[in-house]
Formats: C-alpha cells, structure tokens, sequence
C-alpha cells in the first residue's frame, strides 16, 4: 500500500492524503460559500449572520468540515459517519440557540440541507482534481451527507430541549403568578412576578374551574395569556385565570365553557381575582356549573348555611305543626303569593288551583300569621325561606 494512501476506519474507503490536503487548504472559502447561499436561499439568516455573528458562524462552518475531512482521512480508531464530540456538542448548541432566537426547526434544517449541498459541490470539486476514483468519489458523497445528518440531528435534539426547557421555566414562572393572586400576596409582588414571566398585565381576570378532560379544549380558544394552575385541594379538575374575558367578550368565554362542566366566576380586576376564584369555588361546591352570574341568588341564599336554615326554621315556624302535606300547599301558595305580589289570579294560574282555593288558603295563613304578613321584615324573611326551598 502506498505511504500516501491509507484506508478509513470500518469503511475501507480509500483517501489519498494529497487529496484531503488539497480539500483542506480550500476549507476557508467553501465555508464561505456555505454562508452566503444559506443567507440566500434561508432569508431569516441574513441578520444573524452579519457582522462579528457571521464570521464566528464561519468559523464553526470550516471546523465542522475539517473535522469530517479528519473523520474521512482516516483518523486512527475513528468512524466517518460519526462526528467527534466537540462537533456534535457544539450543532447540538446551536439548535439550542436557535430556538432562543425564535426559528423554527424548519429553518435549521433548511441551513443543513443547503450547507450539505454546497460543501459536496465545492469539496467534491476539489476531490476529482486531487485525483479521486469515481469509486471513492461516490463513497466520499455518502459520507458527507451522513456527517450533516448526524450533525443535524444533534441540533433538532439542542432545539426540542431547549424550547422544552424554556417552556418548563415559563410555565413555572406563570404559576407563580397564579399562586401570589390566590393567596394574597402584595400587589408589588404579583407585579413583579408578571415582570419576571413576561406577562402582559390584563386589566381583568376571570376565574374558570375546568375538569382535567376538557383543559386542552378549552385552552385552545382562549387567549395564550391565560394563567392555569391546579387546586390542590380538588382532583381531576383545573383552574384557569382567563384575562380580559368581561363585556361583550365574557360571551365568547361562556360559549367556550358551554356543556363542558366548568364553573366561570366573574370578571374582577386582575389584582382582585381571588373574589372571581372564591365565587366559581363556591357554586360548585353547591353543584351549580356554567355562569356563576345565573345562579347570583342562589349563591346569596346559600353563603350562610346555618343562617338560612334558622331563618328558614323561624320564618316557617307557623306552619311546623301542621300536616306535611298541608304544610307543603300552604308554602307553596304563600310563595306564589309573595312573588305575584296578593294578585289572586295570577297566583292562582301559577299553581293551577282555582282562585277560590287560593282565597281559602290565603285565609288559612292569616290565620297562622295574622298581621305579620303586612309586616314588611317578615315579607322579606318570607321571601327569602320560600326561595331558598325552591330546588
């Protein structure tokens, strides 16, 4: 064998060193040309590859080759397909910084695609007039594009984890902000952490208690801005801070969370969406879901358990020693009475009796309560144990 000649490792591939010299000394200006068709032909590289940016980039280009030119030379105990550490740490880097850039992988790869075709044409260039077979030459071909595979795959892996990372450490940073509004925390503080997360401060927020199952869904026509937390204290559902959903957009929020067993508390301003929490909080513990604006009264009744039932126990207490039955038309019709305001008809029509039934009845309770029912406190507590019956 010729001392100028010597075989790849595992390949048997044949590279004369003349040849791979002669490559070599023309590494500077295929890294040029490199560049400037990227820059052509990927226009989102022509601002990051100026200035003092485009000539470190340069230099990575030509490192990058000259290291598979050491690979496809022959370098003792090395395989050409498989770059050496410091290149693919150093494409493995780039993907990150890429994606802290803001470009997408289809960039990236679109750099790769064009950079593997310009090396092999200029490269390849040189090889035939080193002196290559035609054989050599179409294993050399293979072994370019293998190395920018390689190469390229550690970029799109520096850029998967980087967004992944970047994403954890946002999603974190939104969390945080979640917890200072619902625990109370100064209002220097929640305005820090939103500065810290870089997240627009809305001039509303609305609580929306979500099932697991339906987060995704309804994250998906929500604005982005949207903070989601989970409550410790409930299983299998989320908590969702939506911004700016009151006005005229709290319908489009309402029609977002239809038939989908949310609770949406109202709009309060951002600073104050701890009271919008606490109401959604409360209405499904009621059992209630959808608006929490529908079911205002319900919620006012029932904010006190213990109040309401000695109300509802002092209120009633006249018709507590008659017979269930009797005790239930009575309530019934006094009810109907309060809310059709002593007008005989309607409330007759309401319970679909007779108005003389509800002359006899009304007569039964004058009996019971004689001049309270003018008395307007006890209209009020009337009306309020009455209501709060109603299933």
């Amino acid at each position: 064998m010729s001392p100028s000649r010597r075989p790849t490792a595992g390949q048997g591939l044949l590279i004369p060193v003349e040849a791979v010299a002669e490559i070599r000394s023309h590494l500077p200006s295929v890294a040029d040309d490199v560049v400037a068709a990227i820059i052509e032909e990927v226009p989102s590289y022509a601002d990051a590859f100026g200035g003092r940016m485009g000539e470190t980039i340069r230099n990575a280009v030509q490192l990058a080759l000259g290291g598979f030119l050491s690979l496809a030379g022959g370098t003792p105990g090395a395989e050409p397909r498989t770059p050496a550490a410091p290149a693919v740490e150093g494409a493995y880097q780039l993907g990150r910084g890429e994606a802290r850039s803001g470009r997408s992988t289809d960039a990236l790869l679109a750099a790769y695609r064009i950079g593997a075709r310009v090396s092999w044409r200029e490269m390849s260039t040189y090889a035939v007039a080193a002196g290559l077979s035609a054989e050599t030459l179409v294993s050399f071909a293979e072994l370019v594009f293998a190395y920018i595979d390689e190469l390229s795959a550690a970029s799109v892996a520096g850029h998967t984890d980087e967004l992944a990372t970047s994403g954890r450490v946002r999603q974190r940073l939104l969390e945080r902000i979640a917890h200072h509004l619902l625990v109370g925390s100064p209002a220097e503080t929640v305005t820090s952490a939103a500065e810290r997360a870089g997240w627009a401060q809305p001039e509303t927020l609305t609580a929306v208690i979500v099932p697991e199952s339906q987060v995704r869904p309804v994250l998906a026509e929500l604005s982005p801005q949207t903070l989601q937390t989970e409550l410790p204290d409930l299983d299998e559902v989320a908590l969702l801070l939506v911004p700016d959903a009151h006005g005229r957009a709290r319908g489009a929020l309402l029609r977002t969370v239809a038939d989908r067993s949310c609770v949406a508390g109202p709009a309060r301003p951002w600073l104050d969406v701890r009271a919008s929490y606490d109401r959604a909080m409360r209405a499904r513990a009621s059992g209630l879901d959808g608006d929490t604006e529908a079911h205002l009264v319900r919620l006012v009744l029932t904010a006190d358990a213990d109040a309401l039932a000695d109300l509802c126990a002092d209120a009633l207490a006249p018709l507590a020693g008659l017979r269930p039955g009797v005790a239930e038309k009575l309530a019934d019709t006094l009810r109907a009475w309060l809310l059709h305001q002593g007008r005989r008809d309607d409330v007759a029509e309401a319970l679909f009796v007779h108005p003389q039934t509800v002359r006899y009845r009304m007569g039964q309770l004058r009996d019971l309560y004689g001049d309270r029912l003018e008395d307007p406190q006890t209209v009020l507590a009337l009306t309020i144990a009455l209501g709060a019956s109603v299933p």
